[in-house]
């Protein structure tokens, strides 16, 4: 679990791809400081497990479904990316609970500047366009960040100078791909509600959370 507060701006330094999947390493002086083998780390947003580290970078493996539904597939080497490790308990949680697990990819549509803020766009299909509302949150990037306005096919974000400076943000360009982590209470809150209307009712196990998306 994370909280979509970016802890550093990686490096890609160097892909490995496979027919469907990759793997990929990455320097982050800052992330490798506590890393162990088998931590999870969220790159762009995607929750993913440490195989390697040394002092300076790390190494991930990215699965065909993994590879499908984010924009990790459009990393190269020199390619900067989001990171944040795994929420420790205990500490103070800012931004909001992100699973890792990418809803599908979004299209920056509009750029503009407002005084000190920056508007985004971003174009999202109309499966996932239901789960946002206006002062919802959402994950672009692996960043939380608060939505504004919601459209047929779009939302919009005004993202601070900190947020601009801390992640990748400030290097997007228009027709970028990001990755979308929508708020997962209303995946449950929908769910819900499917089964009350229908009267269905199934065993909650491993198979059925993965299904329905939540594990």
């Amino acid at each position: 679990m994370f909280t979509g507060i970016i802890e550093d701006k990686g490096v890609v330094e160097m892909v490995k791809p496979g027919e469907k999947s990759a793997t990929l390493t990455i320097r982050s002086e800052e992330i490798v400081a506590d890393l162990k083998v088998g931590d999870s780390v969220a790159v762009n947003g995607v929750c993913l497990t440490v195989t390697t580290f040394d002092k300076s970078r790390f190494t991930v493996d990215a699965v065909p479904e993994t590879m499908s539904r984010s924009n990790l597939g459009m990393l190269k080497a020199g390619s900067r990316v989001n990171l944040e490790r795994a929420l420790q308990v205990g500490g103070r949680m800012g931004g909001h609970m992100v699973s890792g697990h990418v809803d599908a990819k979004g299209e920056i549509r509009k750029i503009e500047n407002d005084e000190n803020a920056v508007w985004f766009t971003i174009g999202i299909d109309t499966e996932q366009i239901r789960y946002l509302i206006p002062k919802g949150s959402v994950a672009v990037n692996g960043i939380s960040l608060t939505v504004v306005d919601v459209k047929e096919d779009s939302f919009t974000i005004s993202v601070i100078p900190h947020s601009l400076s801390e992640t990748t943000l400030n290097e997007m360009k228009i027709g970028d791909k990001v990755n979308i982590e929508v708020d997962m209470t209303a995946k449950y809150i929908e769910r819900f509600l499917v089964f009350r209307e229908s009267g269905e009712k199934e065993k909650v196990s491993m198979d059925y959370l993965k299904k329905n998306g939540f594990a």
